[in-house]
């Protein structure tokens, strides 16, 4: 009989609609259009999918359908801006409505409890795939805008012939001076550059961490040939260096990136002058 009662369900799928249709707009989960769509072709398939399962292999072919739809739907629902709870929502609502029916078509209270037992059973395994699926999705956008911040926080800028710079704004950590290096590396390589410059201005704070890894991609730019200079030491950067016993011996250190600069001027023996005003 429970079986049965299941597949019927199909049979009722207008009304299951109507029914879902009206708590998503009550609950102010609904989406207009584009979730009527997603709601009609859901329940079609799920519902088919029901009618044709049996006590024994009611996770079918059929069902597979069904997941992979469910997937879709709810990575869809995230990218237009729905939250985890309006995603559970939408098929916490479906069980509602088809619970309703149920009860109108079943009279024995055992029989009912066994259906709604089992028709929840077959939902909440879809609900925890809509969670995963939700949360796939949020941590491919969380690690694609990491990569991105990434690129923008570490430009390697060619300022002069010979000379490229890197400011470096925000911590670093072994991840980012990877990146740090292979971008910095690959740069010199391009532009022939023989000086670059490592301006931390916008590093908040330099710890003993920090430090090495400051220090491994100076290794880094001269077994490449350039010469390497550390910009932007303020009083409190340079307080903690000594402080941790940090040894920056080699390593040539300028306040600000001017400064740096015009050492970087003064070893490739360059000099900017002011054009003389000619008075006619």
């Amino acid at each position: 009989m429970q079986n049965n009662v299941l597949g019927v369900l199909k049979e009722h799928e207008n009304k299951l609609l109507t029914i879902w249709s009206q708590i998503l707009q009550d609950s102010g989960s609904g989406d207009g259009a584009m979730e009527e769509e997603e709601s009609k072709e859901f329940a079609s398939l799920f519902l088919s999918a029901l009618a044709k399962s049996d006590e024994k292999n009611e996770q079918s072919q059929e069902f597979e359908k069904v997941e992979d739809l469910i997937v879709g739907i709810s990575s869809s629902r995230g990218k237009r801006g729905f939250s985890p709870r309006e995603n559970a929502q939408y098929l916490l609502s479906f069980k509602e409505a088809a619970s309703q029916i149920l009860s109108e078509l079943i009279k024995d209270p055992a029989q009912l409890y066994e259906a709604n037992l089992k028709f929840s059973a077959i939902l909440d395994n879809l609900m925890i795939m809509t969670f995963e699926s939700f949360m796939k999705g949020r941590e491919d956008v969380i690690a694609r805008q990491v990569d991105e911040i990434s690129e923008i926080s570490t430009p390697v800028i060619a300022v002069w012939e010979g000379i490229v710079a890197l400011p470096i704004i925000g911590t670093l950590d072994s991840s980012r001076t990877q990146t740090v290096m292979e971008n910095l590396l690959q740069q010199i390589v391009d532009t022939g550059s023989s000086i670059a410059i490592l301006d931390i201005s916008g590093v908040p704070a330099v710890d003993s961490l920090v430090a090495q890894h400051l220090i491994k991609t100076v290794s880094a730019t001269r077994l490449m040939g350039a010469e390497c200079i550390i910009s932007g030491i303020r009083p409190e950067i340079a307080q903690t260096v000594v402080h941790l016993g940090i040894d920056l011996t080699g390593i040539t250190t300028k306040a600000s990136l001017a400064s740096a600069l015009q050492t970087a001027f003064d070893m490739l023996q360059l000099s900017v002058v002011k054009r003389r005003k000619i008075v006619d």
